[in-house]
């Protein structure tokens, strides 16, 4: 398969990832001179690569709370300048003085609203014309040295999530760099003061007499490599002493030295202790020349510096346990090594576990720390195990429960990090963790019955779209995959209706039991609201959520609910829909999976359909629903429309005003819709009669407002749909208005169209006969385009006969078009009809018309549609 080609965003974060690569680079050894040009071009390219306006380093002065410098990066557009922060006193920004942490993030959205404790930060960047900024803080040694800001000149909605690390990486990054710059001029410092101390010392002495072709070896140097004082014939070759890997650096810089190019011999190097061990020696040496240049003598010491070196290492790996653990405070801390064996309790763990650090000392931790799930008690894998195995921080996203030493059981909530050595390899871990077991007890009183149906005791809809939101949020961070399911009951309205809502209730407790009892511990089963089920599940493909959903759906067929000696089986529909970076929001996504579940429904129910991205039907039927939806609003904003167009006569003059009333609708931007648009939703959601009532209700309103339009009308043509014929509220409706209006019946003429009166034949014959006894009178539109138009003509008493457009439009090109609108036309005379046809277009196709005897034409020949009435909110 081929990859699809990567996206703007994609190329815009690898592109960032390279320079952030750079940037750690860059600062893993900086120059001793010209730090702020290195930082200045890291924060240029940073610039650059992301658009933001701007980036400065604040580097504060360690005695007091000023920013003692800043280094900036603007674009050329930016309007500030990023050195009036310099000699500023943090206690003007109050909150970044109190909050300012290694990589912690600190972020305002807009700096004329901010929230309130932002006031006087965002005052000061106000003032300097930022929108909006992003500020990180960075730590050396343990001690706030100062902060990156990223600055935006217009307010911004939300940061995106890569810029956050951007620039956590970017401090990192720096304040690393800063740390090993501290460390490397200390060590210089130890390495200097060691060289004078020893110039003066006979530690480690080494002499080589080339004249006299003898050695020497200190006592002390013996020692130190594990040999007598007697034995001096194995040390006669030194070169086998060097480890392999360092002696042609050592031979190189010896032929430095003794060809003049080095004032002295100076090499770091391992030499083998008789023991077989490795010690790493610091050696230095001076040659003696005779008068003609060759060497006659060397002359060095060796200082042992393998404990220098280990303890550079231990260094290393103390200061970032003790920067995680500095952060957790007050919390139970646990640190082990790679193997998670412990090597540490502070007193709070040793409280926690029950475990005192001489007892738990050695052990692996799942002896020490051990986790059940807080519902179903379930062991869980250590989290320091994980985090150690997938090298990277873990942090508990519910309570645990903690069983301790002792028996006792606690809730705590839990972080695991990695720990790294200097070359970057985990060499340990640590675990902080603290007591919840109080508040979770408070929170899960006040929150059950927020969260939670009464009549399932599920979780219930508005809980279960917070879960879907985090999974959302985790799915786009790739942390997990997830999918939805929504479950339809099939059979639920025929047992509420037969036996009554007590059944129906007790019918859903005990599916919503059923499918409790079938899903993973980490899912989550939800009512959405009436026979309604929602499943959320987690660390689940595409396919396992299928075949998930298919073990729900046969456990669901399977069961047999029994209602005072009756028993009846279900069945039930579900849509699944996966979680992935594309879905907008909750409320698509739910309605993905709804869509989904409807399309099982209308497949057959009882059956499972997978929603996909690319489904055309599914993508139908959701711009359908957000029709739907549009509809309502627009009922209830008032926001349609009548339009009026001439049906003019063909035959003989008619003295009054004939002519069809057609409806439009205002989006919500004020642009006019057609029904084309919306229709086919309406009817898909039953919404055609609300549209005929709000119809009906404004035209004879018009009407009686309109004293010339009622003395000038022979005939107004008003559309029904077949759904309003199948609504036994929706006659009673129309003869109130009627009589509630005093419109003459006989001036109204309804189109119901000819699939619509073959669909509901019984119901749309006792309608006709119902308003035709008010004088109302009955066109059929779109007539000929029903299979069995001729044979149902003669059942329906109406007047009219519409000829569908079909057929009219290519009336002058082709002759079975024209035969057709001829055959029509005299079938409807035969019944005693008039005949009407539409889509008009021009002067030739009007002609013809009336040479074939037609009565009426209608269609942008004649005139076009001309507005009547504007939305209004009356």
């Amino acid at each position: 398969m081929t990859r699809p080609p990567a996206s703007a965003q994609q190329r815009s974060k690898a592109g960032l990832d390279v320079l952030l690569t750079k940037a750690a680079v860059d600062f893993q050894n900086p120059p001793a001179s010209d730090v702020d040009q290195l930082v200045r071009q890291n924060l240029d390219a940073l610039r650059d690569a992301t658009g933001i306006d701007a980036f400065l380093v604040a580097l504060i002065d360690e005695q007091e709370p000023t920013i003692r410098k800043v280094i900036g990066s603007a674009s050329l557009f930016a309007t500030f300048n990023p050195d009036v922060f310099s000699g500023q006193s943090l206690e003007t920004l109050p909150y970044l003085r109190d909050r300012l942490e290694h990589i912690r993030i600190i972020e305002i959205r807009d700096t004329q609203q901010p929230r309130r404790e932002l006031a006087a930060e965002a005052a000061r960047f106000a003032s300097i014309q930022v929108g909006a900024v992003l500020v990180v803080g960075f730590a050396v040694a343990g001690r706030i040295r100062g902060f990156f800001a990223m600055c935006s000149t217009r307010p911004r909605e939300s940061w995106d999530a890569n810029l956050h690390l951007a620039m956590k990486l970017l401090a990192s990054s720096y304040a690393s760099g800063l740390e090993r710059k501290q460390y490397r001029a200390q060590f210089d410092n130890l390495e200097e003061r060691s060289e004078l101390a020893l110039h003066g010392a006979n530690d480690g002495l080494w002499d080589f007499d080339l004249e006299k072709n003898s050695s020497y070896f200190s006592p002390r140097w013996k020692s130190m490599l594990g040999y007598s004082d007697d034995e001096v014939e194995p040390l006669v070759d030194w070169q086998p002493l060097v480890h392999p890997e360092d002696l042609p650096r050592v031979q190189g810089a010896l032929r430095d030295h003794l060809s003049g190019k080095e004032p002295m011999f100076e090499s770091v190097h391992r030499l083998k202790h008789r023991d077989g061990f490795w010690l790493w020696v610091v050696s230095r040496a001076k040659a003696r020349v005779d008068e003609h240049g060759r060497t006659r003598r060397i002359v060095g010491v060796d200082l042992d510096v393998t404990e220098r070196k280990l303890y550079e290492e231990a260094l290393f790996r103390e200061k970032e346990s003790a920067q995680i653990t500095l952060q957790s405070i007050g919390d139970g801390v646990i640190t082990t090594d790679s193997t998670c064996r412990i090597e540490y309790l502070n007193p709070v763990a040793e409280q926690l576990t029950g475990w005192r650090l001489e007892h738990a000392q050695g052990r692996v931790i799942d002896e020490i720390f051990r986790s059940f799930h807080e519902e179903t008690c379930e062991p869980l894998e250590n989290p320091l195990a994980v985090s150690i195995r997938r090298t990277r921080a873990i942090k508990s996203v519910r309570p645990t429960l903690l069983i301790r030493r002792d028996g006792n059981e606690l809730y705590i909530e839990s972080c695991a990090s990695p720990i790294r050595d200097g070359s970057g390899v985990v060499c340990g871990g640590v675990l902080v963790f603290h007591d919840v077991s109080e508040s979770r007890e408070l929170n899960r009183k006040l929150s059950y019955h927020a969260s939670h149906d009464i009549l399932t005791g599920l979780v219930n809809r508005r809980e279960f779209e917070s879960r879907l939101e985090r999974a959302m949020k985790s799915s786009k961070a790739r942390e997990a995959s997830f999918a939805l399911c929504h479950i339809d009951l099939d059979q639920f309205k025929i047992i509420n209706d037969n036996c009554g809502h007590s059944a129906g209730d007790a019918l859903l407790g005990q599916v919503g039991a059923l499918l409790k009892s079938k899903i993973r511990w980490r899912d989550t089963v939800a009512r959405l609201g009436g026979d309604e089920f929602g499943v959320l599940l987690e660390s689940c493909s595409l396919e396992e959520a299928v075949r998930n959903a298919e073990a729900l759906r046969e456990a669901i067929r399977n069961y047999k609910f029994v209602w005072e000696e009756r028993t009846f089986r279900l069945g039930a529909s579900i849509g699944v829909v996966p979680l992935s970076t594309e879905n907008e929001d909750v409320a698509s996504l739910l309605s993905a999976a709804d869509s989904a579940c409807a399309a099982a429904k209308e497949s057959g129910r009882n059956r499972i359909y997978s929603f996909q991205e690319n489904d055309i039907d599914l993508m139908r039927r959701r711009r359908e629903m957000q029709w739907a939806a549009r509809i309502n609003n627009a009922l209830e904003d008032n926001r349609f429309e009548i339009y009026r167009q001439v049906i003019q006569p063909l035959q003989k003059p008619d003295p009054g005003l004939h002519y069809e009333l057609l409806l439009r609708m205002r989006d919500e931007a004020g642009k006019i819709v057609t029904p084309d648009q919306f229709i086919a939703a309406a009817e898909r959601y039953g919404l055609t009669p609300n549209i005929d009532r709000w119809m009906i209700e404004h035209a004879l309103r018009w009407l009686v407002s309109e004293a010339d339009e009622r003395e000038k009308l022979s005939m107004c043509s008003i559309n029904l749909s077949g759904q309003s014929l199948g609504d036994d509220k929706f006659l009673p409706f129309v003869i109130d208005h009627f009589h509630r209006s005093g419109i003459d019946a006989s001036k109204i003429c309804f189109e119901i169209t000819e699939t619509a009166a073959i669909a509901s034949f019984s119901q749309a014959n006792r309608f006709i006969h119902a308003l035709k006894e008010l004088g109302c009178r009955f066109a059929l539109d779109d007539f000929g385009t029903g299979l069995s138009s001729f044979g149902y003509l003669k059942h329906f008493p109406v007047d009219f006969l519409k000829i569908d457009g079909s057929f009219v439009k290519e009336i002058l090109h082709d002759p079975i078009d024209r035969e057709m609108v001829r055959s029509i036309n005299e079938i409807g005379h035969l019944t005693g009809k008039q005949t009407i046809a539409e889509f008009a277009e021009n002067a030739e196709i009007i002609e013809m018309l009336r040479s074939l005897g037609v009565d009426y034409a209608q269609g942008y020949g004649i005139a076009t549609p001309q507005r009547v009435l504007r939305a209004v909110a009356s």
